[in-house]
């Protein structure tokens, strides 16, 4: 008998969204007839010139790629003014959270985190035997002071998505600039920026890493959510050099591939792109969100790409919007089981969505 880890006992498996596939082969819908508003894509796609960067570079995939990614790293510290040895890529933002878990989690450290935290947080830190602290959430978003209140001699990490997945919240950048400088020097600090492109002004933490004042401060972002590229799966971070030092001693080579870093180089020069996205994003949600109040459905106001709605039955009024090919998030995994989320999708998605949802809350 295999002597498996033993933390994998009590290890939840993480679920994702449903795929395309899967809803049109079980429900019998035809691929063009399924909408996946579950897992905050980008409706509008990834950028054109991301697409012809994959084009050109497919007769080059029988050959491993750049195992450190200089050109797609040599383009995010351009892009932000960050040196390249503060620039750490990895197998979408997941992989970054793992590797400061193998850096820094063992038995007798711990993390904090919010309540309705990104689930692959306590996943890591279960994984490496490592206690987790869930402090409980303000009106759903992360309570910051008690956040800080509750680091021990134990803590390692200190994970804060901002805007928050599931719920949407966005805390004050007063507040987030205070709990930076409040937490130890010895505990890494974790921003997880993935929706923050969404933001009409975001907080600038970049400054901070890019100065070097706050070496205990590792940001990270993706590819997946505004640059449409979810597919290619690929996150990237920004941290002090002796941080990303590090980590990079973790990272396994060749863990962006080809069509990654050519796609992901390209998009960061697409500002266009990103401009439409998130213009789109914001008429669509907000007149989503305004839908919802008008319909008497509680929400919870949203800064990300995503609107969090309570149904009742989560899981039921999921499954009755899979009958009609429309495939959302029950958050019962979340512990919101009276709740689904639903990303933004185009504008005849969300049309369909709501009127689908009318009716199933009927």
């Amino acid at each position: 008998m295999l002597h498996l880890n033993p933390n994998l006992d009590q290890l939840p498996v993480y679920q994702p969204g449903r795929p395309v596939e899967d809803v049109a082969r079980e429900r019998g819908f035809q691929l063009s007839d399924v909408a996946k508003l579950a897992s905050n894509e980008n409706p509008l796609g990834p950028s054109p010139a991301a697409v012809e960067a994959m084009r050109d570079a497919l007769e080059g995939v029988h050959l491993y790629p750049d195992g450190n990614a200089f050109y797609l790293k040599r383009q995010i510290s351009e892009s932000f003014e960050m040196s390249e040895r503060q620039v750490i890529v990895g197998n979408g933002s997941n992989e970054l959270i793992e590797f400061v878990a193998h850096a820094l989690l063992g038995p007798g450290s711990n993390i904090v985190v919010s309540q309705f935290c990104f689930a692959i947080y306590p996943i890591v830190a279960n994984m490496m035997g490592a206690e987790v602290i869930t402090v409980p959430a303000l009106d759903y978003g992360a309570d910051l002071d008690a956040m800080a209140e509750a680091v021990t001699d134990q803590t390692r990490i200190l994970f804060l998505a901002n805007p928050n997945n599931p719920t949407g919240t966005l805390a004050d950048g007063d507040s987030v600039m205070d709990l930076i400088r409040s937490v130890d020097e010895n505990v890494l600090v974790v921003i997880d920026e993935a929706y923050i492109e969404y933001l009409e002004a975001p907080q600038d933490l970049l400054s901070l890493v890019r100065k070097g004042t706050v070496p205990n401060l590792l940001l990270m972002r993706t590819f997946s959510k505004i640059h449409g590229l979810a597919g290619l799966r690929l996150g990237y971070g920004f941290g002090s050099e002796a941080l990303i030092g590090a980590l990079e001693k973790i990272r396994q080579p060749f863990n962006s591939n080809l069509l990654a870093q050519k796609a992901a180089t390209a998009a960061l020069k697409d500002r266009t792109h990103v401009a439409s996205s998130r213009r789109h994003n914001r008429k669509e949600r907000l007149r989503f969100e305004a839908v919802c109040r008008e319909r008497g459905w509680e929400i919870v106001p949203s800064f990300a790409n995503f609107v969090l709605i309570r149904v009742g039955d989560g899981n039921g009024v999921y499954e009755a919007l899979l009958d009609q090919g429309i495939i959302t998030r029950p958050m019962a995994g979340y512990q919101l089981p009276e709740w689904i989320r639903i990303s933004i999708g185009t504008e005849a998605e969300n049309e369909r969505c709501l009127k689908a949802l009318t009716g199933v809350l009927a």
